[in-house]
């Protein structure tokens, strides 16, 4: 139903928000996680309070050193070097205590924020997907929503729960450690400060190749996520055709492809960290040994080298910590423009504002009135599915739609449903306009038993329960029998507790589509959509349906479509469609008299069906 304008018209805004991120840096992407880290401010708190103190700890271990080194082993050393050595390390095993009672709350908290922000944001996107309208599932796979609802979760989670942590300790390092630096020798510091800054540079620009490149690894995974899912879920047509090699083969050159990509990304960051690392450290090692010398000339003590050793490989290591968090940093960055990119998406169908009340029903069934309508389907703007249709249906009246596939009868469901908005037109449920009502409001009053049934992987009395979530076991059942559904649900190895498989695999096309029906009619509402309900059952199994179906009828509105012209003799009224509009009205007998449409249909079905029996 996709066609290429509206793919382009889906999708580019998430280009576009793809190449403004781009172009802000990671930092901007993670603006967006703000209302999920919000709420836990305190833990935030508590981590950062740890944090701190870890930090403080540590860069409180070089200057140690330097006590025990000229206190202790240097020239001024004599008869109290013992009580200083033993001090000192008394001290050094207290800051070690504190460091790592710091370090372990740290590491709890950051891991329960990462654990409850990704719970969070897992729900939230699910809900919102779930919101919306079937424009939106014309032109994005289901496969590629998981994905990003599980592996792009999971990288966010790895830098909420340990990245962010790891990044912020090593800033504090690298911030305290420059400082001691400056405080153990200007001139040394001055020097090293500079030449960093000249090294950092080609890191950072060489980062964002490795940011696009991370972002091109996520969408090829989730490529290959939805051509598995769309498989999987069609395995037996797959097999019906011995398509088994071909999809393998397609997915496994999916696969390398996604694996390609993530090499690249692979062989980018190690060069950005080999990158930092000979820099960094290269950068280290000539300021030592311009120490080394001036330790030898006398300007420096050796305590004080020991100490702006340590230091500089706390700062060293803090922004070869940082680079490697940096690279996570980058490929979770992608995830989240792609996670925020989801939760940007608006459905087309909103509820109101000031949603309105339908009026107390006092007779039978719902009033149902299509006043003008023209539709077309947002894939296929330039085809009208509907043209305007005016049409009118009594509360308690029973109508039949047929006509030729694309005629608009399915059509006709979906805007009942407000699956979709008509571009012109009205439609009105008693009286109120559906545009007014709340979906949910305007969904519980509608039962409908589609074409293609779904099953979910459930017991057959959840199934069933689907239909109205707060029926008792006794109205299923109830709901059950009125389908014809109960003897063959009692024969289940379980009975009503028997799980169905995913999809209904367990069941015939006829026992899925009887436990459609019996949850529509659990639902009871004034107004039952039934969409080739009898489609899928044997003679015996429509006979019984039939007469569920006609005691179900009583007392609601009832719409009907049908290729069966048996299923549809008894309505009270026959709506005959043709390329979205109505061309004929009439009873059965009116209508195989009128010699149309219908009469032509009736005639070439009735005839095959002799020809049929003939031959049985």
């Amino acid at each position: 139903m996709t066609n290429s304008s509206t793919s382009s018209a889906t999708h580019s805004p998430t280009n576009s928000n793809a190449s403004e991120s781009n172009r802000k840096g990671s930092l901007a992407a993670f603006k967006g996680l703000f209302p999920f880290l919000r709420p836990y401010r305190r833990q935030f708190l508590m981590a950062g309070i740890a944090l701190v103190v870890a930090a403080g700890a540590t860069l409180a271990i070089p200057a140690a050193f330097k006590q025990m080194i000229d206190l202790g082993f240097g020239a001024s050393a004599g008869a109290k070097s013992i009580r200083h050595v033993d001090a000192t390390f008394l001290a050094l095993f207290g800051v070690a205590s504190l460091l790592a009672v710091a370090t372990a709350a740290r590491f709890f908290t950051v891991s329960w924020l990462g654990e409850r922000v990704t719970a969070d944001i897992r729900s939230a996107v699910y809900k919102h997907v779930v919101d919306q309208s079937p424009e939106f599932f014309e032109t994005t796979q289901t496969g590629e929503v998981l994905s990003r609802i599980t592996t792009d979760t999971t990288l966010i989670q790895a830098v909420v729960g340990t990245s962010i942590s790891m990044a912020l300790r090593n800033v504090l390092l690298f911030v305290g450690g420059l400082v001691m630096l400056f405080v153990t020798s200007v001139k040394l510091s001055s020097i090293i400060l500079a030449l960093l800054v000249a090294v950092i540079v080609p890191i950072v620009l060489f980062g964002r190749r490795v940011r696009k490149l991370s972002r091109d690894s996520q969408d090829r995974i989730a490529d290959a996520s939805a051509m598995a899912g769309e498989i999987l879920n069609a395995m037996p047509t797959v097999q019906a055709f011995t398509h088994e090699k071909i999809e393998s083969a397609r997915f496994g050159r999916s696969v390398e492809g996604a694996f390609s990509t993530a090499m690249r990304r692979i062989r980018a960051r190690a060069l950005l960290t080999m990158l930092a690392i000979v820099l960094v450290f290269g950068t280290i090692v000539f300021v030592l040994w311009l120490g080394a010398h001036a330790v030898l000339e006398g300007t420096m003590t050796g305590g004080d080298l020991g100490q702006f050793i340590l230091y500089a490989s706390i700062v060293a290591g803090s922004i070869g910590a940082l680079s490697e968090v940096m690279g996570e940093a980058q490929r979770a960055a992608g995830a989240t423009e792609r996670l925020l990119e989801l939760l940007s998406v608006q459905s087309s169908i909103q509820n109101p504002a000031k949603p309105l009340a339908l009026p107390a029903r006092t007779g039978p069934g719902a009033a149902l009135a299509l006043n003008d309508v023209t539709f077309s389907y947002p894939s296929r703007p330039e085809t009208a599915a509907l043209g305007h249709l005016t049409l009118s249906i009594a509360p308690g009246e029973t109508v039949a739609v047929v006509g030729p596939s694309g005629a608009g009868k399915t059509t006709l469901f979906q805007l009942f449903l407000r699956f979709y908005d008509p571009q012109s037109g009205t439609i009105t449920l008693d009286g109120v306009d559906i545009k007014r009502l709340d979906l949910h409001t305007l969904r519980e009053a509608i039962g409908i038993v589609p074409q293609d049934t779904v099953i979910f992987s459930a017991d057959a009395m959840e199934n069933i329960r689907y239909g109205r979530a707060d029926a008792t076991d006794a109205e299923v059942i109830a709901a059950a029998r009125m389908a014809a559904a109960h003897e063959f649900i009692e024969r289940l190895p379980q009975g009503y507790k028997s799980f169905l498989g995913e999809r209904g695999v367990r069941l015939s096309g006829g026992q899925r589509q009887r436990i459609a029906i019996a949850r529509a009619l659990l639902k009871n509402p004034p107004l039952l959509l039934l969409d080739e309900a009898t489609s899928a059952l044997d003679a015996e199994s429509e006979r019984l349906v039939q007469s569920a179906l006609e005691a179900a009828m009583v007392g609601r509105t009832t719409v009907i479509i049908a290729h069966r012209l048996a299923t549809v003799q008894r309505a009270d009224r026959i709506i005959v469609m043709e390329d979205g509009k109505i061309v004929e009205t009439g009873t059965h007998a009116s209508l195989v008299a009128l010699g149309g449409i219908y009469a032509n249909l009736a005639a070439l079905q009735f005839h095959n069906i002799h020809i049929a029996h003939e031959a049985a």
